[in-house]
C-alpha cells in the first residue's frame, strides 16, 4: 500500500471569508452550496459533480446523495480534444485523469478557491501545457440559473490547438424517478436545440396518482466569452457516449465526432445531455479563451434565450459575479467577531452562512439528505429564527407571528411545513407522530426576540390555531374534520378562533406539564430533539425536556410580570377552555399524582376535539404568574430529587430518559455505563441543576463522553445494546449520528449552558476542541463551517444544514461576548478568556441592536483573566456613558440606543479593570 498522502488544510485568503484548498479532488465527499432566494439550489464538488434543482420534482442534473459524489459519472464537464491526440477534461473527469489520481506525483495541480456562494477550481496540466479555471455561481436575482465560466489557457511554450465541448447531462424530472419509472419518464422528454444549446420540455410530470402537464423547461446553453455561438450539439446522451463508451470517456470526444447536429432540431424520448461543440481554438503560449455555460430551470414561460442575453458575455458574467459577492458580503455584514485568532473569526463567518443555507435548502437538498423529501421541520422554523435575530432581525417579527399559526389547540403543532410563510399542511394520517419537545422551542426564540426588541406588544397580537384531523396530541383523530373545514381552528359558530401569541405560548407549556408518564416526567411520545429515540411511545419519558419546559414556565412567569409592569395591564385574555389548565386558580391538584395530572389534561382535551366555544376569560396576571411559578418549582424539585444517578466509582449525573418499559435509561448497568449528553444539557441550562450538581455532571461528561478523537463531547456512551424499547438510534453503529457521535447541535447547547451558568473555561475548552477538529482538514475532511456531527473516524458529516450553527452564533453573541437584550435594553457581560484578546489586548464584536450598527470593543490592558475583571469604563462614539451596572452587567437603556443615528456605524469601547 502506498504511503498515506498528506492532505493539506484549507486556509483563508483576505478578510472576506475566501479560502483556498490544494488538491481538493483527493478528498471524497466534499461539496459546496450555490443558491439564490428565487429557489435555485445547486451543490458542486471539486470535480464539478453535484446536482441542480428548484424542488423535489424539478432537478436539472440527476439528484445525488453523498455517496454519488464520487461514484456517479454525471457532472458538469468541459472537454478538450488537443491536437487530435490528447483527451483532457477541464474538470478532471476523464477516465485517464481518474486513473492518474492516486499517483504520488500527479500530472495535474488542482486548487479550489471559494467565497460566499461562488466556487472556483483551477487545474494545471504541465505535461499538456494547458490549464483551466472554472468559476460557478448562482446569480442573486429571480433567474433560476447556474452560471459557469471556463477559461482555457496555454501554459506551455508551444502553440496548441483543441476542439472544445461543454457537456452537462440533463436529468429534467423529479427525484422520485431515479428508480420509479426512470426509463419511462425519459420517453416524456421533448429535446430540442436552439442557437445556443439543448432544451428539454417534458410533456408530463409523471405520477401514477395523476399525471400533470409539465410547464418546466430545462436547458444547458453556452457561448464563447465574446458571445460567439457554438457550432453544433449532441443532445442525446447515448449518442454522445457511444456504444461501449461512458460519460468519462465518451466516443463523441475521444473520436472527435464531427456529426454534431445543428440548431433548431428536435429529438424525442431519450436521456438528454447538454453537449455543446465550439469551433476549434488555437492558443499561443500564455493566451487564453473563455466559455460561458448557462444551466437553467425555467417556469416563467419566457424564452430561455434571454438567459444568454443576460449572461452570455464575459463582462456580463463578471458583473453578475461581482453582484453576487457584494450581495452576500452585505447580507453577512451585520455580525462579525475579532479575537486573537483571525482564522477562528473567518471560520465563524462560514457558520453565519449556514442558517441562511438551511432556510434556502431546507434539510433535504444537499447531498447529505437523510431527512426525507425536502423542506424544514417545526423545530427548524424556530431555531433558524435564532440566527436571523442576529443577522437579519427586521424580518423576524413576521416570521414568528406566522410560525405560531402552526400551533394546535391541544398544544401540539403541525409537522408538515409548506413552502410559503405561515403555510402548514394538514396531516391526513390516522395517527401521526408527535415530538414532545416541539412546544419548548417557540418560547425560547420568542423570548430572545422580546429581549432584543422590547416588543412586548407582540405578545398580545392575535393569531389563529392550526387544525387538521389530529387531536389529543395525535393519539386520536377528529372524525368530523374534513378538507372543507379548512386548516384553522373554528368556534362553534363557524368563525375562526383567534388567540394572543402569549396564549399560544402558555398553551404549549401548560399542556406539556400535565402530559406525564408513570414516572411523572413529560411523555416522550414520538421522540424529542433526538429523533432517534422513537420507539418508546407508550411508556417513554424525557426528563431533560421536562427540565426545558420547567425553565420555560419559570421564565414565562417572570415575563408575565414584565407585561404587567411595562404595558400597565392587570389581566390577560385566554380561551375559556384553557382555564381548566390553570388549576391553582380554582383549586389545586396534587402534582405528585400522575393520575390527577392526566385526568386534568384529558378533561381539557375533551373541550377541544373539534370546535371550541370562542368564549374568553380574563385572568389576573399575578395569579397566572404564580400558577406557572408553582409548576416550575415542582419540576425543579422533582428532577433534583428523583432523577439523580450515581455509579459505584463515585460519578453522578442526571437521568435524561425512561424507556418503553418505564425504566431509567441512564446509570450503571451490567453492560456498562449509560449516559447521555442531552440528559445533562437542559437541567444545567434551565437552572434546574444546582452548583454542586453541575460540577459533578461536568466530571462525569469528561469521564464518559469527552473524546478528542471526535473533537468534542459524544451524544451518549456506548450502551452495547440495540434498545428496541428506546429508539432506532441504538441500531446505528456506535459513534455515528444519534448513537454516540459528536453531535454538534447538542454539544454547542452544552457549551451554551456552561457559559450561562458561569463555567466559562469549561465551555471554551470544548468550543476550542470543536473548532480545532473542524479546521484540521486531515481529520474532518470538510470545508469551513460546523457539521451536524463528527463520526467515529473523525469525519465531519452533513455539512451546512445543521441547527448547531444557529446555536453557535447565539452562544458567541449572548454568552462569549455577552451582548444580550433585556426587554429592549442593551445588556453587556463579557465572558472572554485572556487568550481570546489579541496582541493589543482587544476583542470586539460588530453587531446590530435595535437596528443600530454597533462595534463593541473590549480592552483588557491589565491582561486579566475571566473572573478577575469587571467593566470599569465605557464610551460610545467617544462620549463617556454612565455605568449602570446590574449584577456585573452594563445595561444601556433602549431610549439611549434609539437616539443613535440609524445610518451610522457606532463604536462602544469598554475598558475592563
Amino acid at each position: 500500500m502506498n504511503e498515506k498522502y498528506k492532505i493539506p488544510s484549507w486556509s483563508f485568503k483576505g478578510n472576506k471569508g475566501e479560502f483556498i484548498l490544494e488538491d481538493p479532488h483527493k478528498t471524497s465527499g466534499l461539496y459546496f452550496p450555490l443558491a439564490n432566494e428565487a429557489g435555485m439550489m445547486s451543490s458542486i464538488t471539486p470535480l464539478l459533480a453535484g446536482d441542480i434543482k428548484t424542488s423535489q420534482n424539478t432537478f436539472l442534473m440527476q439528484p445525488v446523495s453523498s455517496r454519488d459524489l464520487h461514484n456517479s459519472l454525471d457532472s458538469r464537464n468541459f472537454w478538450l480534444n488537443i491536437d487530435e491526440k490528447f483527451i483532457w477534461s477541464a474538470t478532471g473527469n476523464s477516465a485517464y485523469q481518474k486513473l492518474m489520481g492516486f499517483k504520488t506525483e500527479s500530472e495535474e495541480k488542482v486548487e479550489l478557491e471559494a467565497g460566499y456562494l461562488w466556487h472556483k477550481v483551477t487545474r494545471e496540466n504541465k505535461v499538456l501545457g494547458v490549464s483551466s479555471e472554472i468559476i460557478n455561481f448562482v446569480p442573486v436575482n429571480q433567474d433560476k440559473v447556474e452560471l459557469m465560466k471556463v477559461t482555457i489557457k496555454n501554459i506551455g511554450d508551444k502553440k496548441i490547438k483543441f476542439t472544445p465541448t461543454a457537456a452537462v447531462p440533463i436529468y429534467g424530472r423529479s427525484a422520485d424517478n431515479i428508480r420509479d419509472h426512470r426509463h419511462v419518464t425519459s420517453l416524456l422528454h421533448r429535446i430540442s436545440t436552439n442557437e445556443y444549446g439543448v432544451v428539454i420540455n417534458p410533456t408530463l410530470t409523471f405520477d401514477e396518482r395523476g399525471h400533470k402537464v409539465n410547464n418546466i423547461v430545462y436547458s444547458v446553453q453556452a457561448v464563447q466569452g465574446d458571445g460567439t455561438s457554438p457550432i453544433g450539439f449532441c443532445p442525446v446522451e447515448e449518442d454522445f457516449v457511444g456504444e461501449g463508451g461512458s460519460l468519462d470517456w465518451p466516443e463523441a470526444i475521444v473520436n472527435n465526432k464531427i456529426s454534431f447536429c445543428g440548431k433548431y432540431k428536435t429529438i424525442d424520448g431519450f436521456e438528454a445531455i447538454g453537449a455543446i461543440r465550439f469551433q476549434d481554438c488555437s492558443l499561443e503560449p500564455r493566451e487564453s479563451n473563455s466559455y460561458i455555460v448557462i444551466m437553467g430551470i425555467n417556469d416563467s414561460g419566457l424564452p430561455i434565450e434571454e438567459y444568454v442575453s443576460s449572461y452570455g458575455e464575459l463582462l456580463k458574467f463578471e458583473d453578475e459575479l461581482e453582484k453576487n459577492k457584494l450581495y452576500w458580503e452585505t447580507k453577512l455584514s451585520s455580525l462579525s467577531f475579532k479575537s486573537s485568532s483571525r482564522d477562528f473569526d473567518m471560520w465563524m463567518k462560514w457558520v453565519e452562512v449556514q442558517p441562511i443555507m438551511r432556510r434556502m435548502y431546507g434539510c433535504s437538498f444537499l447531498p447529505h439528505h437523510d431527512y426525507g423529501r425536502g423542506g424544514r421541520g417545526w423545530r427548524d422554523l424556530w431555531q433558524d429564527c435564532l440566527a436571523l435575530l442576529l443577522l437579519e432581525p427586521k424580518q423576524v417579527r413576521e416570521l414568528l407571528y406566522n410560525n405560531y399559526g402552526g400551533v394546535r389547540f391541544d398544544g401540539s403543532n403541525a409537522t408538515i411545513i409548506g413552502s410559503k410563510p405561515g403555510e402548514f399542511i394538514a396531516d391526513r394520517n390516522n395517527i401521526s407522530r408527535t415530538w414532545m419537545d416541539h412546544g419548548a422551542w417557540p418560547y425560547l426564540t420568542t423570548k430572545l426576540y422580546i429581549d432584543r426588541s422590547g416588543d412586548l406588544e407582540f405578545l398580545l397580537e392575535k393569531q389563529a390555531y392550526f387544525k387538521d384531523k389530529q387531536c389529543r396530541r395525535s393519539r386520536e383523530v377528529d372524525t368530523k374534520w374534513t378538507d372543507e373545514y379548512g386548516r384553522k381552528q373554528k368556534n362553534n359558530d363557524g368563525s375562526i378562533y383567534m388567540g394572543s401569541i402569549i396564549e399560544h405560548m402558555l398553551l404549549q407549556q401548560i399542556t406539556a406539564f400535565f402530559n406525564v408518564g408513570e414516572n411523572n416526567n413529560i411523555r416522550l411520545e414520538g421522540a424529542d430533539w433526538n429523533d432517534g429515540l422513537d420507539m418508546a411511545v407508550e411508556k417513554g419519558e424525557s426528563v431533560t425536556f421536562t427540565a426545558f419546559y420547567g425553565s420555560n414556565l419559570m421564565d414565562l412567569s417572570k415575563l408575565l410580570k414584565s407585561i404587567k409592569e411595562k404595558l400597565k395591564i392587570e389581566e390577560i385574555e385566554i380561551a375559556l377552555e384553557m382555564t381548566t389548565l390553570f388549576d391553582t386558580l380554582r383549586g389545586r391538584i396534587d402534582y405528585d399524582s400522575v393520575t390527577e395530572k392526566n385526568n386534568l389534561l384529558n378533561s381539557y382535551f375533551d373541550l377541544c376535539i373539534h370546535n371550541v366555544t370562542g368564549e374568553k376569560a380574563m385572568i389576573s396576571i399575578d395569579e397566572l404568574s404564580s400558577d406557572l411559578e408553582r409548576k416550575a418549582n415542582w419540576i425543579k424539585e422533582h428532577i433534583r430529587k428523583n432523577e439523580w444517578v450515581k455509579t459505584s466509582d463515585g460519578f453522578e449525573w442526571f437521568n435524561g430518559y425512561y424507556d418503553n418499559d418505564g425504566k431509567p435509561l441512564e446509570g450503571q448497568f451490567k453492560s456498562g455505563i449509560r449516559m447521555t449528553l442531552t440528559g445533562q444539557v437542559f437541567p444545567i441550562m434551565g437552572d434546574i441543576a444546582d452548583e454542586e450538581q453541575i460540577e459533578k455532571v461536568i466530571l462525569s461528561i469528561n469521564k464518559y463522553l469527552k473524546d478528542q478523537k471526535v473533537g468534542g463531547i459524544r451524544l451518549n456512551s456506548n450502551f452495547n445494546e440495540v434498545k428496541l424499547n428506546m429508539g432506532r438510534c441504538f441500531g446505528f453503529a456506535y459513534g455515528h449520528k444519534e448513537n454516540g457521535a459528536m453531535f454538534s447541535h447538542m454539544t454547542i447547547m452544552y457549551i451554551n449552558a456552561l457559559y450561562k451558568r458561569g463555567y466559562v473555561k469549561e465551555g471554551y475548552e470544548i468550543l476550542s476542541m470543536i473548532y480545532k477538529h473542524c479546521s484540521d482538514f486531515e481529520k474532518s475532511r470538510i470545508l469551513p463551517g460546523i457539521p451536524e456531527y463528527i463520526n467515529e473516524r473523525g469525519r465531519g458529516m452533513y455539512n451546512y444544514l445543521t441547527g448547531a450553527a444557529s446555536w453557535l452564533l447565539l452562544t458567541m453573541v449572548n454568552e462569549v461576548y455577552g451582548i444580550k437584550g433585556s426587554l429592549g435594553d442593551l445588556k453587556i457581560q463579557p465572558k472572554l478568556l485572556m487568550e481570546q484578546f489579541d496582541n493589543n489586548y482587544l476583542a470586539s464584536i460588530f453587531t446590530t441592536f435595535r437596528d443600530k450598527k454597533i462595534n463593541i470593543v473590549f480592552i483588557n490592558e491589565r491582561k486579566l483573566e475571566y473572573g478577575s475583571y469587571r467593566i470599569g469604563r465605557a464610551t460610545l462614539d467617544g462620549k463617556t456613558i454612565e455605568l449602570n451596572l446590574i449584577e456585573d452587567s452594563l445595561v444601556i437603556d433602549k431610549t439611549y440606543i434609539d437616539k443613535l443615528h440609524i445610518d451610522d456605524k457606532h463604536e462602544l469601547i469598554i475598558n475592563l479593570v
